[in-house]
């Protein structure tokens, strides 16, 4: 595209875990967790309507303790919130006990009316009756209001912690060698970097919040109750161990069901993405019933496991709520019997009954949490293994030295392979002077891009080295190195943004004349003039505006802004028709005036005018030489030239 230090991941120092509160967070020389393999990339479903993410931890207990140490750096907010949690659910529990006392004031003043000699009721305490009842009032306004407090303090935290997390990605992502991207589906990178991170917020904005107030309710309950009535406690929890038992049971069978789910979800999403992407090929060879039916069968598979999956979790709620109803049977039974014995008041069997209310509930909570926090704590082992992916070696100290342009680039004995059982490039020595323009051909496959990425430093070399005016590009910083660098390649890429824009990209401080000079020297400014707002268009890659020749014009002219040392031009007008084609070989002698250049070419005839023609075959130079010369020799080179005029061969009929 351009200047090469703009594509290549710039290195650095790992940066931890550093709060925006100042505080030092934890770190992130941790152990990696262990690889997670996915079916599908998409987002399920959960119990109760949560979102899942597709498939569940494999290390859970690592993984989620490794989560919990990303709070660390907010740990004053997180112990303002729990003790507002204690704080809350204390007044909050306190209140039943105190409705309960003035059931006993309205019962007892009841009962006093009834027997006054008027018979009006005058028994009945109404100053006393208004001061519990105000009491009460006070306790749940203040648990309401130090509620509020603990949730804004945990969500700010827990925001806060999944932002480190996500600059600590992006720190990462830039560091990681282009080896990594190599063997990184996109689909799957990037699904590590949006669904995983919003998966992580949103489990440990949820559970954290509703898994503290919910044993924080059962704590205060149980004291409660054994405060009131030590028996009726007892009956209570007996009915605990039998809701877990029958939860877990549930929730055994439906987790099958949810990764079926998962995995069906990610084969649809799979399949629509492939069917949108490729629609117009789908159209042209009449596809349109197949592609329907496949998606027919997945979306049919999908709703199954849903509805199954849905069906098994929707039922522990039921469950829990017919247990619970039970167990308030027994209890009104028993407290009815004490009551009419003398052992208890009116008041504290109702307060008790409304606190089995409350015990069932957050037990019910903490049940329906389990999958989605096991969703989650998946997510983050995926983002644990990118942040624990090795990176690129950290750059030695190197001064740039501005006076040192000459472009002077050396091969000495180059040994590299991308995989370790399969050799590419094996002993390659090769010295290219200042300002010559070398011409790379070759058959695909070669290893003609592989040595321009060399240069670059994109890759490490196995042995040898690559010296650039005299200097081992290894002792160099990659960002120096890539700042000399200007790069054209095949593939075009434009950034969401205006025109101009792009191509400033290499050199963000162009001024506007500047811009527009470099897009008249590369014929960019004669389409760009025709459109409705000229250098302010906003285009993007994936944006139809411009064609596929415009768009590599854009890229070209981007490099020659630059003004980069050293060139490097791979297929840099293969999208282009023959006419710009010759406009743009102009400006592409121009640009290579006095400039290294590297050009990487398929088209024989584009490069006639080299300096030194390198013909390459499995990671080795063959033939070297100008055009001329290559031509009389009649060797490789003079093959591949003459191929490009002969006819097609008829293809072989099978009988």
């Amino acid at each position: 595209m351009t200047t090469a230090a703009d594509h290549a991941p710039t290195p650095g120092d790992d940066p931890g875990s550093v709060s925006r509160n100042g505080e030092s967070g934890g770190s992130n020389d941790l152990k990696a967790t262990e690889r997670i393999h996915t079916d599908g990339g998409g987002p399920g479903r959960g119990p109760f309507g949560r979102g899942m993410v597709g498939q569940k931890a494999s290390s859970f207990r690592p993984s989620a303790m490794r989560l919990a140490r990303r709070l660390r750096p907010y740990r004053l907010r997180l112990s303002l919130s729990v003790a507002s949690a204690v704080a809350s659910v204390a007044t909050a529990s306190y209140g039943p006990r105190v409705l309960g006392r003035a059931t006993d004031v309205i019962f007892d003043g009841v009962i006093g009316g009834v027997g006054d000699e008027a018979g009006t009721g005058s028994g009945l305490d109404f100053d006393r009756l208004a001061q519990v009842l105000a009491l009460a009032l006070g306790l749940y306004a203040v648990s309401a209001i130090l509620g509020f407090v603990q949730g804004f303090l945990l969500n700010d935290a827990i925001q806060l912690a999944v932002a480190d997390m996500r600059t600590d990605v992006e720190a990462r992502l830039n560091r990681l060698p282009l080896r990594y991207f190599d063997r990184q589906p996109r689909g799957e990178l990037l699904s590590r970097v949006t669904n995983d991170m919003d998966n992580i917020a949103q489990t440990l904005q949820q559970t954290m919040t509703q898994v503290l107030r919910s044993l924080l309710t059962v704590v205060a309950v149980v004291i409660m109750m054994f405060v009131i009535s030590p028996l009726l406690a007892l009956v209570a929890l007996v009915t605990v161990p039998i809701t877990m038992v029958v939860a877990g049971q549930v929730m055994r069978r439906s987790r099958t069901k949810f990764i079926d789910q998962w995995r069906t979800t990610g084969t649809l999403n799979a399949q629509i993405e492939e069917a949108y992407t490729g629609h117009a090929l789908t159209k042209v060879f009449g596809r349109q019933r197949y592609m329907q039916a496949t998606f027919d069968e997945q979306n049919e598979r999908l709703f199954r496991a849903s509805d199954q999956a849905q069906f098994l979790s929707s039922l522990i709620m039921p469950i829990m709520v017919f247990i619970g109803n039970l167990n308030y049977v027994i209890i009104a039974v028993i407290g009815g019997l004490r009551i009419a014995s003398g052992t208890m008041t009116l008041g504290d069997v109702q307060a008790f009954i409304q606190y089995s209310r409350q015990f069932g509930h957050p037990i019910s909570q903490l049940a329906s949490m389990i999958n989605l926090l096991q969703s989650g704590v998946a997510s983050a082992e995926r983002v644990f293994e990118l942040l624990d992916a090795e990176t690129e070696p950290p750059d030695p100290d190197y001064d740039v030295d501005p006076d040192r342009a000459d472009g002077r680039v050396e091969f000495e004995h180059v040994y590299f392979r991308y995989e370790p059982e399969q050799p590419l490039i094996e002993d390659l020595s090769l010295t290219v002077e200042p300002g010559q323009t070398v011409a790379i051909v070759g058959p695909t496959g070669a290893g003609k891009t592989t040595l321009v990425n060399l240069i670059m430093r994109f890759y490490d070399l196995d042995a040898g080295r690559i010296t650039l005016d005299g200097v081992d590009i290894a002792t160099m910083a990659r960002h120096d190195l890539r700042s000399r660098i200007g790069m054209v390649l095949q593939d075009t890429w434009l950034f969401q943004g205006t025109i101009g824009a792009n191509i400033a990209y290499g050199r963000p401080d162009a001024t506007h004349d500047e811009i527009v000079a470099a897009a008249r020297a590369t014929y960019v400014d004669r389409f760009v003039r025709s459109l409705p707002h000229g250098y302010d268009t906003v285009v993007d890659d994936e944006g139809t505006t411009l064609s596929a020749g415009e768009k590599q014009l854009i890229t070209i002219a981007r490099a020659f802004l630059a003004d980069p040392e050293l060139l490097i031009l791979d297929e840099a007008t293969s999208s282009v028709d023959t006419r710009t084609e010759a406009l743009v070989q102009q400006a592409m002698a121009a640009l290579r005036t006095e400039r290294t250049s590297f050009v990487i070419a398929h088209r024989l005839s584009t490069i006639r005018d080299a300096d030194l023609i390198l013909v390459m075959d499995s990671g080795r130079i063959v033939e070297q030489g100008n055009h001329d010369g290559l031509l009389a020799r009649g060797g490789a080179y003079a093959t591949l030239y003459q191929a490009q005029f002969q006819a097609v061969p008829e293809p072989t009929t099978i009988t």
